[in-house]
Parts: structure tokens; sequence; C-alpha cells
């Protein structure tokens, strides 16, 4: 308590030296409003959908701008403004009310919210279900929210079928259909316990296959396909719960890297109960993922299949009354194929895919005789199809053609042409088309501007903005600095990104500023977006405003550059990454060395961010002074299968990759100073990461610093732990580096 007390007089004291005299300058800005979620103009509308016929769009948003728990909105041409539709019953649902399976769910969404959280929509009805507090609620229209469950366990996962008349869920690891009229219920499924469920996830799903279900109704709703999922196999994880009032553990069976997955089955079963059939999705033998489950009609499914090393993507149609098995299209890489959720059914029997078989991912028009015609441009890299007009024989879809750093909405017709843009303005859209392709809903941002959202007509004109995060009052005389955003090239001449927020309050002394690099580094992330996340990094600005200059960039292996770009860093991870970090500090002293001091760098990350951390001070120990890595992983055998093995390998297919990927090995390099932070309940990047990598550092007699954070997990949802997370690192690089 009393380094608590010490730690946070020494922090208000820094406050006030850097507090700005001028009237004009910027509000100070808090440690307390650093750590507060959701961040200064970002709290925006999710959940976005249009409700049958496509005439009013409903959405999940806070009541007030800079809260937290959300509420349901519903707007439509003819209203003022929104309506708020359904309050959470009973105050919603705050953490500590959620089930452990419910809490885990979320941690996999990365879903740091309170209130209303999910809601399921019919395909065919303007009716919704959604979960609060474990039980059920349905909501038809506008009307007020009809209880359907009130059972101490919770149902997870409901949806409700094509017409709205019950809804499947999952209780106790079995599948469930409930009668909305009667409330009566059927269970579906018998096996479930000791290790084996029906209709959930599995964890290599949710959390690297980004696949948060495990069943699907059929489309004339008669049937459901469902995954039956086996982990016996898998050893039993134990992470104790040492911060809590009692001590209790809880137990999870997770896949190391080289070990044992699950055993998923794919089997379909009548929505009105009886005998469940198990499909072959695979030839005996083949070590698999289920990695997508499509209806394409009543009698037939589209199943993807991922091969164990995810080289290899297969696209089955499943007929459900016979089992027989047709191969579609197979995608194939020398490294790894990656999945996406861009799979569409054609009403003439065709389907919409990409591929990224040409190096920038591509929609393509999959015939009913198989073949293969690809309706984007060459050099044109898809994120992905986010709407597909029937009527019109358009695909609407997102990409970074115009600019990577940007996100812009296109359209085209699958049947030949050209783009043409639909997004106005240089920065990030996010968009949801209407099923009948006449308007839609844009989210967009840059670097200059919060989030907006707004509904246009097809033709671009403005139906109503529907919400303005400039508004939240929390931006009132703040006075974010713009990051500037640069392009330069690594030293093989491949062009990078980078921004770079200068040093806003001067040394005393007339010194250079300290850097400090702020990083991700891995797969699946763009660090650097023209988006209004950028600017609103209230940990950067902070930073900036105590004298420190700041720099982010994107290395090879980070998002939205094309497969070539990302795949670079295949077989070893961190190496090619911490190469073109470097190239980037050599970028920052050639832009900006007059005010940069480059013998006093500090690095920042957290998860594959905190691994990059520690490879920087081990790799580049003479670049990096100092660095604070959070939940960090720290050799690729600890961390999960399905992601480690698809940049990886296997341990025993790739045993140098794995030596060179580890940071065991290297503590002896350590020269800078280190803090190392990590919640004990991590399920994700187990706190076994950072105990290994201190047995390393003791056994090599480096010293270092660790915060060891209780009942946290991989991301850290309790305000006060982000406040002293962040007050421990602003004191490290005060002392590392700021006083040298």
């Amino acid at each position: 308590m009393i380094v608590l007390l010490a730690l946070s007089i020494a922090t208000a004291a820094l406050e006030a030296e850097h507090a700005p005299e001028d009237s004009r300058m910027p509000r100070p800005l808090t440690i307390e409003e650093v750590s507060r979620l959701p961040l200064p103009g970002t709290t925006s509308p999710t959940s976005i959908g249009f409700d049958a016929p496509s005439d009013a769009i409903s959405y999940l948003l806070p009541e007030r701008p800079g809260e937290n728990a959300r509420v349901l909105r519903r707007f439509s041409p003819s209203d003022r403004e929104p309506r708020v539709i359904a309050r959470p019953p009973g105050g919603g649902d705050a953490d500590g009310k959620v089930s452990l399976e419910e809490a885990l769910r979320r941690e996999r969404l990365r879903n740091r919210e309170s209130g209303i959280t999910a809601l399921n929509r019919a395909r065919r009805a303007d009716v919704r279900v959604i979960p609060i507090t474990g039980d059920l609620w349905l909501q038809r229209g506008d009307e007020p929210l009809l209880r359907l469950t009130e059972r101490p366990e919770p149902e997870i996962d409901p949806q409700l079928s094509p017409d709205a008349d019950r809804v499947a869920f999952v209780r106790g690891g079995e599948l469930y259909v409930l009668d909305v009229a009667t409330r009566s219920e059927i269970r579906l499924t018998s096996d479930a316990g000791d290790g084996r469920s029906n209709g959930l996830a599995e964890f290599m799903a949710q959390e690297e296959m980004s696949r948060s279900t495990g069943f699907w109704w059929s489309p004339d709703g008669r049937r459901i396909a469902y995954q039956h999922t086996d982990e016996r196999a898998i050893p039993l994880f134990t992470i104790t719960h040492d911060g809590a009032p009692k001590p209790s553990a809880e137990t999870h069976r997770y896949p190391f890297a080289g070990t044992t997955n699950a055993a998923v089955e794919l089997r379909v079963v009548d929505a009105r109960g009886g005998d469940s059939r198990t499909l072959a999705i695979a030839d005996p033998g083949f070590d698999h993922y289920l990695a997508r489950v499509d209806w394409e009609s009543p009698t037939h499914l589209l199943v993807q299949v991922l091969s164990r090393d995810q080289k290899s993507l297969r696209l089955e149609r499943i007929d459900v009354d016979s089992g027989r098995r047709t191969l579609v299209l197979e995608e194939k890489s020398d490294r790894y194929v990656n999945l996406s959720d861009d799979l569409r059914i054609l009403p003439d029997g065709g389907l919409l895919w990409t591929s990224e078989r040409s190096g920038m991912r591509r929609i393509e028009r999959i015939a009913a005789d198989g073949g293969r015609t690809e309706i984007t441009p060459a050099n044109w890299a898809v994120d992905a199809i986010v709407g597909v007009d029937a009527s019109r024989r358009e695909v609407w879809f997102s990409t970074g053609a115009d600019h990577p750093r940007e996100m812009q909405v296109h359209r085209i017709s699958w049947d030949g042409g050209e783009p043409v843009r639909v997004t106005k303005g240089a920065g990030t859209h996010k968009c949801t088309v209407a099923p009948d392709g006449n308007s839609y809903v844009d989210q967009y941002s840059s670097v200059d501007a919060p989030p907006v959202t707004t509904w246009f007509r097809r033709d671009g004109s403005t139906i109503a903005v529907i919400d303005d995060a400039s508004r939240d009052p929390r931006l009132a005389g703040l006075d974010l600095a713009r990051p500037e955003i640069v392009e330069f090239p690594a030293s093989d001449g491949t062009k990078l990104f980078g921004a770079f927020l200068p040093p806003q309050t001067p040394a005393p002394d007339g010194r250079k500023a300290p850097l400090i690099v702020m990083l991700y580094g891995g797969p699946h992330v763009q660090y650097v977006p023209d988006a209004w996340s950028l600017t609103t990094d209230l940990r950067a600005q902070y930073l900036s405003r105590r004298g420190f200059a700041v720099w982010k960039m994107d290395n090879r292996g980070s998002a939205r550059r094309g497969y070539a770009f990302e795949s670079a860093v295949y077989g070893r991870l961190g190496t090619l990454e911490v190469q073109d970090q470097v190239d980037g500090l050599d970028f920052v002293a050639k832009r900006w060395g007059s005010v940069v001091d480059m013998e006093r760098v500090g690095v920042n990350g957290r998860s594959y961010g905190g691994f990059m951390t520690l490879r920087c001070l081990v790799d580049a120990p003479d670049r990096f002074h100092a660095g604070v890595a959070e939940a960090p992983v720290t050799d690729w055998d600890g961390y999960d299968t399905c992601y480690t093995e698809r940049y990886m390998g296997t341990p025993e297919s790739n045993p140098s990759g794995y030596r060179e990927s580890s940071l065991l090995g290297k503590a002896a390099r350590l020269e800078g100073r280190l803090l190392v932070m990590h919640g004990l309940i991590d399920e994700n990047v187990h706190f076994r990461h950072t105990a290994r990598w201190i047995s390393a550092l003791i056994r090599e007699g480096k010293g270092f610093e660790v915060l060891p954070v209780p009942e946290e997990r991989h991301s850290s949802r309790n305000a006060a732990n982000r406040k002293m997370e962040f007050e421990r690192l602003v004191d490290f690089f005060e002392r590392s580096l700021m006083r040298r």
C-alpha cells in the first residue's frame, strides 16, 4: 500500500509538473481518463442490422456518450431521432453477473461492453432474441421484452429459426429448441459431459478461427446442423484464482502447439427431436479443423474443412440425407491458407467466394459446374464481402485498393465490369448493406474525425445521421494531437507505414526527447490505419504530453497488404518483424533526429506486441533501451495449435524456427531495463509464459521488474487495474529514459 501511495503521489506530481500553463493549451489529461473505457469519441453503434423488410435499422449503443452499458435502439426514416426500444431488465450484464462460460465467450470476442451485449435477428421476421444475465428475452418489432427462460443454468448462443417461431440454444453443453408460443423445450442431444459438448464452438474455433457458434439452422427451419466436440484427449490446464476472496481454480483443455486437438464431428438433427446423424466431412485419418458451415439448401450443406497444417482448405458440398460428399473447390498454399467469412450463395445455384491464390484476396464467382471467375481487379486486396444485392446481381466489398491505410467500400456486378466506389472521404469506412441493396449504413472515421454513423440511400444521398461520436463531451478541450502518418522504405526497399507523435512538452533542460515505440507487429492487425483509433490512443497522447515522442509502424506480417507481405514472417516469428522495426528507428532518426534522442528508446506492446517488445530488447539491444511487455508470448511451444502452427508449423516439423523464435534461450542478451505485466488468470497467453521468462532471466542473473495482476485475463477489464498498469508503465519509462 505504501508503494502504491508513493507511486500515485509521484504520478500526480509529474502530471502537475507537465500541466499546461497557457489557457489555450489542451486541458490536462489524467491517468484516470487514460484508463477509462470506452475512450473519448469511440462510442458508436454495434450489431447494426436492417429489420425486416429493410425499412428500419436497429443497433446497440449506450444511452449517453462515454458509458459502457448498451441499450437497443431503432430508427426508421419516419422517426425524428432514434428510439430506445429495449433496456436490460434488472440493470443488465455487468461482468460479475455472467457465467464463466459467457465471460470466456466475451473474452474470445474481445467484448468489453455491458448492458445488452448481443442479439440474434430472425431472417424472415422482425423479431430478435437477446441474452441477458444468462436468460433469454424475445422482442417483436419495438414491443417490450418478453422473458423466455428463467433457469439457474445459462443459455448460450441463442439463435432464432428463420420464421422466429423457435429459438435454439446450448445449455449445459446440450442443444435445445424452445417453442416461442408455448415455451416448451426439446432437448436435441444427450451425450455431453466429461470433456464433451454439443453445439458449442471449441476454443480453437472461437479464439483462432473467428467462429463463435457451433450450430446452424437449415433455411426451412426443419433441421439443425451442429458440432459435437470431444476434448478428452487434451490434458487439463489449471488456473488458480489466488487474488479472489476465496481460493478457487478453473480448468481448461488447452491444446499446445504440436499436441492433440479436440475431435470435432458434424452432425444433423431434426429440430423436432430424434436421432442425430454424423456426416463425414473428411477422409479417415485426415487431421483437420471444422472451419465453416453453411446451409446451401434445406438438403445440402457447404462445409469448409481446413487441414491441420492449414496448407489446404476444401469446400465440400454434403447431401445431409445420403451423406454424399462432393468437392466444390480447394485452396492450397505452401505456407498457409487464410479463412474468411465471404462465402455467399446465389439464387442461380452459383457461389461467391474470396481467394488469395493470385496473391491478393479477390472475389470469385463459382458457377454451378465448379468454374471459377475472378471478378475484382488483380491488384486489389479485398478485405471482405459486406453485402450482396441479388436483384441487381451485385456484390459490395471493402478494400484498401485506394490506399492500404484506408478502408473504402465498392460494389461490382458479379457478371463482370468495373468496380464503383460507394464511400466518400479518405479514412476508414465500415458498411452494413440492406438486403435489397437500396440503402446502407456507413461508419466512418479518420485520424481527423471520430466515428460518424450515417444511413445513406443507394445513390449516396443521406437518409439520416444516426450517431456522431464527435459530440462526446469528453472531447471538449482535450485537443488531441494528430499523429503524422508517413511512408518509408525498409532496408530491402519494401514500403512501410508509420505514425509519429512528437513530444508536446519540451524538456526543461532543452534536451532531445526520448522515444517510445508502441507496437503489435503480428498477423491480423493493422496498427497504422487512417482511423480515429490512431488519434484517440490516450496512452500515446499522455506520453507525448509528458515529453516523450511516440512512434508506431506496421512491419511485414501485418494485415491488409496482400498475402506476400503478411506471410513473409512464416516459420520464424519475430525475426523479420524486429528488422523492420529497426528500419523504422533509422527512419525516425533521419526524419526527426533533431527532436528525438535515439540513445533513449523504449518499446511497449501487449500479447504479440509483448512478444515483440522482448524480441526488440534481446535482438537489438543497442537500439532499444527499455521495454514494458504486457502478456507476452515467450516460447511458441506454450501457445495454441491453430495460431502457432499456421505461422510456425509444429515443433517437430520446424525445430530451428521454434528455437529462433523462442525468448527463453535469449535471456543472456537482455541489456536494457525491463518491466513485464501479466494477468494471473490469462487463459489465452498463460502467465506460465512470463514465469518461464522470469526463470530464464534469473538463471542469467538479469535484473527485471514484474507486475502480476490478479483476477485479470488477457485484456484488462478492471479500471483500477488498467490505471495501476499505466501508472507503472509511465513511472518505469520516466525512471528508465527520461531521467537518464
